[in-house]
């Protein structure tokens, strides 16, 4: 028997034998079919290999969320070369460090980001040609010398070039994830790691009945920059069900909301702090949102938030992963049929949560001896996982490595609880925890509480150190002058206390008003940053 192996290229031949007429839009500029764009992988393929470029060498990406972007997904890896994503969000120095780290031999490049090459492109040793992508304009005169324009380069190669199987361990991309100390690191994936993410995720996505779903019918958007965890994956699953996808480029809120509106887009994903200005916008142009169904990872979703989303029509839930975990380990999907089969606060709670696990994923709490916490929603502990598309490692990094896979699971560094329905509840990372007096306080939790008053935009909660008390949380937050009422402030915290929702040593939060709040790359709260510019807060 002839053996199959778990190659990013079987996802085609579902959409191509089912759904070739389906759209792939870019934009408002492009709108090709599945056979079209699968047509441009074989000539991205074709084109590699008539430039040399073999089996095993790196070809790095940097571009706007595009066609071209699905294309780097598939026809790289599929050709048997490593796809690296470039985060187009680092300084130009962790760029270089991180090109000259993956060993890139290729760049691809579109024109936006032309002058960022300009300042390191004698430090980059490896990169032996340049592509230039362009959105049908003239090329901007540079000193970077590259040899051909992306849709030229295609133009004159095979669509119909010879895909071999080959070990589906092979390694089929890598990018850098940017830690809070060290330079960034390298994380990878085979093609087997890819494919089963894609089968776990997307039959989780489709197994609920009517809310947080995914369906042969719907029209994806991606929100989450192609360079981050591959989209969360999901760009690979909506091209293996066959559906439409949009690609909007850089991310503008009108021309957002013209996409959604224009190509009726059902299903996206994004962090909170992009949901908040889409719902902005929204409100502010009149747009209806109802139908939209958006998951948010990449920070906790705040209840205010949801509630909002909610209230406009959206079906929003929250998901889980890292970097490290390809990225999906759970989705916040309610076992019920709509958000009125629980009680409201229930659901909302439930929502929120980062969810439960998908199919083959083992999620663990553990104490520091690596002894399970029992299911409880109480016993708090390190979240650990075991799945079989978890990174094995960082890129020439054996010591992080180990430091990953202590003791046969992936650590997070992120504390939880699970409830007994199996919904996981982030509580806080295991450096962000906040100890006062002995006393653990989350800063999730007190986040998500100050969240909920009238008037608070964004909040980010750190320790700071106080000579009485070891520490104390410090509650920054950026508000609206005009409905913002500092007693309520102190009215939710006595709230929740009493309820229980967070500890009592939570009283002893100062609170802070600010211009903004530090993100990451990613759109995350960058509380690294936050605590070096808020350290000697008094």
């Amino acid at each position: 028997m002839t053996a199959y192996p778990l190659l990013l290229k079987q996802l085609w031949h579902t959409p191509l034998a089912n759904a070739p007429q389906q759209e792939i839009i870019y934009r408002d500029q492009v709108r090709l079919s599945y056979r079209q764009v699968y047509a441009r992988v074989n000539q991205l393929a074709a084109a590699l290999a008539a430039d040399g470029f073999e089996q095993g060498d790196v070809v790095a990406v940097i571009d706007h969320d595009s066609h071209r972007y699905l294309e780097c997904y598939f026809a790289i890896p599929m050709y048997g070369a490593t796809l690296m994503t470039v985060n187009t969000k680092l300084t130009p120095a962790q760029i270089a460090y991180t090109l000259n780290h993956s060993g890139a031999a290729l760049l691809l490049l579109h024109a936006d980001f032309i002058p960022v090459i300009e300042t390191i492109r004698a430090e980059l040793s490896g990169i032996r040609k340049i592509v230039v992508i362009a959105d049908g304009t003239a090329l901007p005169q540079t000193a970077v010398h590259f040899e051909r324009e992306y849709e030229s380069w295609l133009a004159d190669k095979t669509d119909t070039f010879d895909f071999a199987d080959f070990d589906e361990n092979t390694r089929a991309t890598v990018f850098y994830t940017t830690g809070t100390t060290g330079a960034p690191k390298g994380v990878y994936y085979s093609h087997r790691q890819l494919v089963l993410h894609t089968l776990a995720a997307g039959m989780a996505l489709a197994a609920p009945a009517a809310h947080q779903r995914l369906h042969a019918e719907d029209v994806y958007m991606p929100l989450t920059p192609m360079f981050h965890v591959h989209a969360w994956g999901m760009p690979y699953i909506a091209t293996l069900l066959g559906i439409k996808q949009v690609y909007p480029g850089r991310y503008a809120p009108d021309l957002l909301l013209k996409l959604i509106r224009e190509e009726k887009v059902t299903c996206s994903h994004c962090v909170p702090t992009l949901l908040k200005m889409i719902l902005t916008a929204a409100q502010a142009s009149a747009t209806d949102l109802h139908g939209w169904k958006v998951v948010i990872g990449g920070s906790a979703l705040p209840h205010a938030l949801a509630r909002q989303a909610l209230a406009m029509g959206v079906d929003c839930f929250a998901g889980y992963g890292l970097s490290e975990t390809a990225p999906i380990l759970t989705l916040a999907q309610l076992t019920g049929n709509s958000l009125q089969a629980s009680a409201p606060d229930d659901a909302l709670t439930a929502v929120c949560s980062a969810g439960r696990a998908i199919p083959l994923v083992e999620l663990r709490i553990v104490d520091k001896t690596m002894r399970p916490q029992p299911h409880d929603g109480q016993s708090s502990g390190e979240i650990v996982a075991r799945a079989p598309w978890l990174a094995q490692g960082y890129l020439a990094n054996p010591e992080a490595s180990a430091a990953l896979w202590q003791d046969g699971y992936l650590h997070t560094q992120d504390i939880g609880v699970i409830d007994p329905d199996g919904y996981l509840h982030i509580t806080d990372r295991l450096k962000d925890i906040i100890k006062v007096a002995g006393e653990w306080v989350s800063s999730l939790e007190v986040e998500n509480a100050l969240s909920l008053v009238a008037g608070v935009k964004e909040v980010a909660v750190i320790g700071v150190p106080d000579k009485r008390w070891g520490e104390r949380p410090l509650a920054l937050l950026v508000v609206d002058q005009s409905i913002f009422n500092e007693p309520a402030v102190h009215e939710q915290m006595r709230l929740s206390i009493e309820r229980g929702l967070i500890s009592k040593h939570a009283l002893l939060t100062k609170f802070k008003q600010v211009d903004a709040i530090a993100k990451t790359s990613v759109g995350k709260v960058d509380k690294k940053v936050l605590r070096a510019e808020h350290m000697s807060v008094d």
